[in-house]
């Protein structure tokens, strides 16, 4: 597995590979903004490239589900251009979420746990890989509490209907635990989700969360090591894919909270002698 977190782009390729090998990672997220040239974006890829640095992900965070047909439209565009470019980059996938039948892109609302969703999720996706064709790199879903894919058989099922060998598997465990059953379970449901789409993973988000008190049921996100999801078992799960395969830090506010989640994850490691 390869650790990373959001690094900015600094003021060349140099000087951002110069910031991922200070801070250990060997892997990272696509740096640049939407309004890069050409040029430039083939000088962070290169420079990627010649020091070993996997790209792990090209975000296209967009509703391709929304009610608003404009919305939807412009969504679904954006994730063509962002799939078109995660494969011009050679990174590991594109990821979006399924988006949300709600005004937010990422919003609860009852439909979206429907039939007519799901079949929705299968046409778009099958849209936006059938039109770009990527060769190099996959488009996947990162999983959500309140649409599909929601655990490891809907993200199966998903496959399955997709029917596309450049569909894949963005991994966040955290957000398929959406009770105080997978919580306390959580190793259980981490060994679920590598034993069933283990193959298909393309990456994964490292977060924590913990379950209060506060009611009716609130499960707020932590940093890495102030929550419950047992890292020793990810961490193992993790080493029998892909050995590029990232594990990506993300949501924190400031850089030593990011120094503090990724000292975590490399104190686990050690503990199981793996390397990160």
């Amino acid at each position: 597995m390869r650790l990373g977190a959001p690094v900015p782009c600094g003021s060349s390729p140099d000087a951002w590979i110069e910031t991922l090998r200070a801070r250990g990672f060997r892997t990272a997220y696509w740096p640049l903004d939407d309004d890069a040239g050409a040029d430039v974006i083939a000088a962070y890829a290169s420079a990627a490239a010649a020091a070993d640095v996997v790209i792990a992900e090209v975000g296209a965070w967009s509703n391709p589900l929304s009610p608003d047909d404009a919305t939807r439209v412009a969504a679904i565009e954006r994730c063509k251009s962002r799939l078109e470019l995660a494969d011009r980059v050679g990174a590991r996938c594109c990821v979006n979420i399924a988006g949300s039948r709600s005004e937010s892109l990422d919003g609860p609302h009852p439909d979206n746990l429907g039939s007519d969703t799901f079949a929705l999720i299968v046409d778009t996706v099958r849209d936006i890989i059938d039109t770009v064709a990527p060769q190099r790199t996959h488009y996947t879903l990162e999983p959500m509490p309140w649409v599909p894919p929601d655990s490891p058989d809907s993200y199966l099922e998903l496959i399955r209907a997709i029917a596309r060998p450049r569909f894949a598997v963005h991994l966040d465990p955290v957000n398929l635990i959406n009770s105080p059953r997978k919580y306390y379970d959580n190793a259980g449901l981490l060994r679920e989700c590598f034993a069933k789409l283990g193959p298909y993973i393309k990456a994964v988000h490292a977060k924590d969360l913990t379950l209060t008190s506060e009611l009716t049921l609130h499960m707020p996100e932590v940093r890495p090591g102030r929550g419950g999801l047992d890292f020793h078992v990810l961490l193992t799960e993790m080493e029998r894919l892909d050995r590029d395969t990232p594990l990506l830090l993300e949501h924190l506010p400031t850089e030593a909270e990011y120094e503090a989640a990724a000292a975590h994850v490399r104190a686990v490691a050690g503990e199981l002698g793996l390397e990160t």
